[in-house]
């Protein structure tokens, strides 16, 4: 018995670095690809820069096609996103992100076919310095959005100095692949009769109750988007 699914279709034109290893746990549908990423909290991104890989966990959130990252202006990849696009060196900057849900810890009767349930996306696309203004305050919104539904109409408006504190790179989906493991353990059909245990350990995420800063001005109930986020990411 196999947990894994049928090889499905490629999309024609897939470029080769796109192309899960193990096709039977793939998926390059854009829903498959749109609900992990909108499941997930933090995204891997992937860049170079001096020359050398760097792999940074960014917030992110998602806009159709596109995904928004953000952090400070003075962060390796804004600034060189930012200062290829000023030296028109190169308007596309290519990344990769990756995000992965673990679903289990999948025990088995040996040690080699051990395993965990898991749905990831791996994601390649040229990154964009955002400078229009409106297009940098949307962006912020859903980012924000992503992780507190509603929580962009519960807050001031940004201020004008941190708006030019936080820097904005939009990534176009260029290529998406997806991989899915689930069910339980794949044994060797002789170790099935052995004494040893086989199973899952589920593995969870959930968000917990709010806890205030102790500064809230009194009678201050917790805003919506908190439950709205602990349902989203239940």
């Amino acid at each position: 018995m196999t947990s894994d699914h049928d090889t499905p279709a490629r999309p024609a034109g897939l470029p080769p670095y796109a192309i899960a290893r193990q096709g039977r746990r793939a998926r390059y549908d854009a829903a498959s690809v749109h609900a992990i990423l909108d499941a997930g909290l933090v995204a891997h991104v992937g860049f170079v820069a001096d020359g050398r890989p760097m792999v940074i966990p960014m917030a992110y959130g998602r806009d159709g096609d596109t995904l928004f990252i953000h952090g400070a202006t003075t962060t390796r990849i804004i600034r060189g996103v930012a200062e290829d696009v000023a030296e028109d060196v190169a308007k596309d900057v290519q990344v990769c992100l990756t995000v992965t849900l673990i679903d289990g810890i999948v025990a088995a009767r040996s040690a080699f076919h051990h395993s965990v349930n898991y749905r990831s996306v791996v994601v390649h696309g040229a990154a964009r310095h955002v400078t229009d203004p409106a297009e940098h305050d949307h962006a912020l919104r859903v980012i924000t959005e992503h992780l507190l539904p509603g929580r962009w109409d519960e807050v001031r408006p940004m201020l004008a100095k941190e708006r030019k504190a936080t820097g904005v790179l939009a990534v176009r989906i260029a290529a998406a692949s997806a991989k899915i493991r689930t069910g339980g353990p794949v044994d060797d059909d002789a170790d099935y009769a052995l004494p040893v245990w086989a199973g899952v350990l589920p593995v969870t995420t959930a968000i917990g109750r709010p806890i205030d800063d102790g500064r809230v001005a009194e009678d201050t109930p917790p805003p919506p988007s908190l439950a709205a986020a602990r349902r989203k990411f239940a």
